[in-house]
């Protein structure tokens, strides 16, 4: 019997959080699945978006943190 993969299947093998036997049923099926090759490659790409993407917070934000923190003491000296 073929085990169905999911989405999170696929991003568990890119991060490679597969057991060893799970992780060659799946290399198997992306080899004859186009489907699922295509999810996996957009996953790929979609992850390394993610992993070049450089979030800072806004001045409002790191304003409103030191005011607070001025205001309990916290403030670094």
């Amino acid at each position: 019997m073929t085990k169905s993969f999911t989405t999170n299947d696929l991003i568990r093998y890119i991060y490679q959080e597969m057991e060893e036997e799970e992780n060659d049923q799946l290399v198997q099926l992306l080899q004859d699945d186009q489907q699922l090759m295509q999810e996996y490659i957009d996953l790929l790409s979609t992850i390394e978006k993610l992993d070049i993407v450089l979030i800072e917070p806004s001045d409002s934000i790191i304003n409103a943190i030191k005011k607070k923190a001025r205001s309990k003491g916290l403030e670094k000296v």
